[in-house]
């Protein structure tokens, strides 16, 4: 028999079922919760409310583990490629090398983007924010692939699932380029995904561009860090956005526009942003890690260091680091900023106030590292942050969808003025 739990409300009592999810969460089941009482929940920021049920990621902030499908982060960044990895996420177990091939063929068949699309990105400011960018446009491939919209056959979602993921890189590479005065570059096939993007990125027409397996590697971990978090902020705007049946590119495009601000994917921007600063005050790292430790008194943070979710350690940073570290290494970047960095990494690894806080240094600030070693700008980084995170999202929205879940409809507590006489307006 089910357990319950029993809720006392002006003097009646009631039953709710509890559930256990396969790593041992537990909860209790208070969908009925209104109708039985006439109460409802008030929690924001729904911190302590479970939306789902969901099978693709797991997350335990207290012990630091993420893990995909059941595979531990670690073992996935060590040893899959991104494609592997989104192919885990969105279709529930890694691929054979059959299904592999053939993931990777569609892909590379559908990386070019409709002409008439760049007649929209012409008509974008020189200087608007990528993101907005990236948004628009992913939401105008709903009226450019109009033919599928509602369908909902199995082949044909999987047609919309490989032409984001294809064409996801090629446009965000269009803002890069035009910020540069370059003329944007088209995708070569014959090139691996992350080289592919590398290409379009960083490639002129005047010379060759050789691509450095030291900066694939680090991207390649990058992105599958990325791929998925639970039910974040973005993933849970695709989720309630898709949960009334918009199609996969406006549910993707509003995940995209969820994940511009910057207390989610704007974070590793805001770190590089930090960076910069302390370097225009003169690079004084002790002069700012005694700031972070006063902040009630200085009102200065950190960037970059600790985590909502994560109470121990956040496990992607431990991963990234390395990826950063071999970056630096390779590229034999000298930059003051981020010798800053390192120094302000060298506090929070060792200074007694931030090890006791566990204030380390999470996956936003070794990803802003990398981003700048690699000469990709600050308002490149969240695009950044999309590419690595559209699997999660894409399975996250098939997942709703295969599960028929209802209508996202959040309740509230009113707290506005009572009924009240309309007053005409002559005589306000």
């Amino acid at each position: 028999m089910a357990n319950t739990a029993e809720l006392t409300v002006d003097g009646k009592s009631y039953s709710f079922p509890t559930l256990e999810g396969t790593e041992h969460e537990k909860a209790f089941d208070i969908s009925n919760l209104r109708d039985q009482t006439g109460y409802v929940t008030l929690d924001r920021g729904y911190k302590n409310t479970g939306a789902t049920k969901s099978a693709i990621t797991f997350l335990d902030g207290e012990q630091g583990i993420l893990q995909y499908r059941g595979y531990a982060i670690e073992d996935l960044a060590a040893k899959a490629s991104f494609l592997e990895v989104a192919y885990l996420l969105i279709y529930g177990e890694l691929p054979t090398k059959d299904q592999y091939a053939q993931f990777e063929n569609s892909i590379r068949r559908h990386t070019l983007v409709n002409e008439d699309m760049r007649k929209i990105f012409d008509g974008f400011p020189v200087k608007a924010h990528p993101m907005g960018v990236l948004a628009s446009l992913v939401s105008a491939m709903s009226a450019f692939y109009s033919d599928l919209e509602g369908s909902s056959g199995e082949d044909k979602t999987d047609l919309h699932i490989i032409r984001l993921l294809a064409k996801l890189p090629t446009i965000a590479t269009w803002s890069y380029k035009r910020s540069q005065g370059h003329p944007i570059n088209y995708p070569k096939n014959s090139l691996d995904y992350i080289p592919n993007f590398l290409n379009m990125m960083f490639s002129l027409p005047v010379e060759d561009y050789k691509i450095d397996p030291v900066v694939v590697e680090a991207l390649n971990v990058l992105l599958i860090l990325h791929a998925d978090h639970e039910q974040n902020c973005s993933t849970s705007t695709v989720r309630l956005v898709g949960s009334s049946q918009a199609n996969i590119y406006s549910s993707i495009s509003a995940g995209i526009s969820a994940l511009w601000g910057p207390l989610h994917g704007g974070a590793n921007q805001e770190v590089i942003e930090m960076l910069e600063n302390i370097k225009a005050d003169g690079g004084d790292v002790a002069k700012y890690v005694d700031m972070a430790k006063n902040a009630k008194t200085t009102g200065f943070r950190l960037f970059g260091f600790g985590h909502r979710v994560y109470k121990n350690f956040d496990p992607r940073a431990k991963i990234i680091k390395k990826a950063a570290d071999d970056v630096l290494t390779k590229l034999g970047i000298n930059d003051p900023v981020l010798e800053i960095a390192k120094g302000l990494e060298e506090a929070a690894l060792h200074d007694e106030y931030f090890v006791s806080r566990k204030l380390y240094p999470n996956v936003d600030f070794y990803s802003g590292i990398i981003y700048r070693a690699l000469g990709i700008p600050t308002n490149m980084f969240t695009v950044m942050f999309a590419i690595g995170r559209l699997p999660g999202w894409i399975a996250q929205w098939k997942e709703m969808r295969e599960q028929k879940e209802p209508i996202g409809r959040p309740r509230q507590i009113y707290t506005g003025p009572t009924l009240r006489e309309f007053v005409s307006l002559e005589n306000r």
